[in-house]
C-alpha cells in the first residue's frame, strides 16, 4: 500500500533591508547609480519578497527619528528577515544632521535587533560596505574601523548572524585593483551620461555592475551562514543548447 505524503508549502516571507544609499533603490534620474538591494531582490524564488526600505543619507539615528524604522517593523511578520546595514552616515561627524555617536549606534542596533525578534523575525547585521580608497601598496584603506567593529561587537553580544560586508567588499575591490575597481562605482567622465553632464567621481556609490557584485557577496554569506533563506535562492537557469 502506497502512502502519499504531502510536502508542506514554504511560508511566503519578506526580506526587509534597513540601510543607507549604498543599499537603497534608486530613482531613474540617479541612473546608473544602483544600491545593492536592487539586484539582490532577483535572487530568490517566488516565496520571497525583498522589501528594500534603505534610504539615501540615513543613519541609524535618522532612520529612527523619521519613523522609517517604525514603518518597517510594523510590517514585519513571523519568519521574515531584517537585514540591517548602516554606518556610512552614522560616522560622518561633519554632517551633524545624521551623525550618531558610537554609543548611540550600538543602542540603535540593539533596538533594531530586539524589536525584530519580538516579531518572531530574524535580524541579520551587516557591517557597512567599504569605500574605494586605496593606499600606495594597492590595499583598501580602512574607513569604517570603529563602526564596523561596533557591528561585530553587537553581533556577538546578541548572537545575531553577521555578514561582514566591510571585509568582503575590501577583498573584492583589492581583487579588481585600483584601476579596474572604478568599473564598480559611479565614475563618469563629463558628457558620458545625460544624468551627469559634468561627470562624477564617486567612490562610495555603485553602478549596476558594482551593486550586483556586492549583492552576490551578500548572497554568498546567506549560504555560508546556512540561513533558512538560503533554501529559497533560485537555482541557476538551464540554458538549452
Amino acid at each position: 500500500m502506497l502512502i502519499a505524503f504531502a510536502i508542506p508549502e514554504k511560508q511566503h516571507i519578506k526580506v526587509f533591508i534597513a540601510g543607507d544609499s549604498t543599499a537603497a533603490n534608486k530613482e531613474v534620474k540617479a541612473y546608473p547609480e544602483t544600491g545593492w538591494g536592487m539586484p539582490f531582490s532577483y535572487f530568490f524564488d517566488s516565496t520571497v519578497t525583498v522589501d528594500n526600505r534603505a534610504k539615501n543619507g540615513r543613519s541609524t539615528r535618522t532612520f529612527l527619528l523619521e519613523g522609517l524604522w517604525q514603518s518597517l517593523i510594523d510590517d514585519v511578520h513571523p519568519g521574515d528577515y531584517v537585514f540591517i546595514q548602516f554606518g556610512h552616515n552614522d560616522e560622518s561627524k561633519d554632517k551633524t544632521d545624521r551623525y550618531t555617536t558610537p554609543a548611540e549606534y550600538k543602542t540603535n542596533l540593539t533596538k533594531f535587533i530586539k524589536e525584530t525578534r519580538a516579531r518572531d523575525a530574524a535580524p541579520i547585521l551587516l557591517t557597512p560596505v567599504t569605500r574605494r580608497q586605496f593606499d600606495s601598496s594597492g590595499h583598501i584603506k580602512e574607513t569604517h574601523e570603529i563602526y564596523s567593529g561596533l557591528v561585530r561587537e553587537v553581533s556577538k553580544q546578541y548572537d545575531v548572524p553577521l555578514i561582514d560586508l566591510d571585509e568582503k567588499s575590501k577583498a573584492l575591490l583589492e581583487k579588481f585593483g585600483p584601476e579596474n575597481s572604478k568599473l564598480l562605482f559611479m565614475q563618469l567622465e563629463p558628457g558620458e551620461h545625460p544624468n551627469y553632464p559634468d561627470g562624477r567621481n564617486d567612490n562610495t556609490h555603485f553602478n549596476e555592475l558594482g551593486a550586483r557584485k556586492i549583492a552576490e557577496l551578500v548572497l554568498a554569506e546567506v549560504r555560508e551562514l546556512k540561513l533558512e533563506l538560503a533554501a529559497r535562492i533560485r537555482p541557476p537557469l538551464e540554458i538549452k543548447k
